[in-house]
C-alpha cells in the first residue's frame, strides 16, 4: 500500500511538470484532481488550528467534484497534503486549470475553498489571503469571487 502511494505520489509530481498536451487522458484527469485538492489543502493549511470539519469539508467538496471512492479520496488527500508542504507556489496547479476548466468550474473552486475557510466557523486572514490569491491565478472576477464567498458563506448557515 505505502509503496503505491508513493508510485503514485512520483507519477503525479511528475505529471504536474509535463506539459498537458504530453500527458494521456487518465493522467490528465489524476493530475487536474490532485491539483484541485492541492489548493482546497492549501487553504486548510493557511489555518494555525486544523480542524476535523476542515478536512470534512476538503473531502466532501472533492467528492462532490470528482467521482472517486471513499479509499480514492483518502489517498488524494494524503497526496494533496504531501504536495502541499513541497509546493512553492499556486501557478503549477493553476495554469492546467485554467486549460481545462470552465470558468463555472474555477468559480466552483474558489467556492469550494471558501467552505472550507467557512467549515470551522472562523475566518483566518491567511485563509483569506489563500483563496484571494488563487483565484486571482484562476482569472475569477472580483464580483465572480464574491458571489462564490457568499454562496459558500449562505451554504454554511443552511
Amino acid at each position: 500500500m505505502l509503496r503505491n502511494l508513493k508510485d503514485l505520489f512520483d507519477n503525479l509530481t511528475a505529471s504536474l511538470t509535463a506539459p498537458s498536451d504530453q500527458q494521456t487522458p487518465a493522467a490528465l484527469e489524476h493530475t487536474l484532481q490532485l491539483s484541485t485538492a492541492v489548493l482546497l489543502v492549501e487553504v486548510m493549511r493557511a489555518d494555525p488550528t486544523l480542524q476535523d470539519s476542515e478536512r470534512d469539508a476538503v473531502l466532501n467538496a472533492l467528492r462532490r467534484k470528482f467521482a472517486l471512492g471513499d479509499d480514492e479520496l483518502q489517498r488524494l488527500l494524503e497526496l494533496a497534503h504531501e504536495t502541499a508542504r513541497t509546493a512553492y507556489d499556486y501557478q503549477r496547479f493553476t495554469g492546467l486549470m485554467n486549460e481545462r476548466f470552465t470558468q463555472a468550474q474555477k468559480i466552483g473552486v474558489v467556492e469550494a475553498m471558501w467552505e472550507i475557510a467557512f467549515a470551522d466557523h472562523h475566518l483566518d486572514a491567511n485563509e483569506h489571503h489563500v483563496i484571494s490569491k488563487v483565484a486571482g491565478l484562476l482569472h475569477v472576477t472580483h464580483g465572480e469571487y464574491i458571489a462564490a464567498k457568499l454562496h459558500a458563506q449562505a451554504a454554511m448557515k443552511g
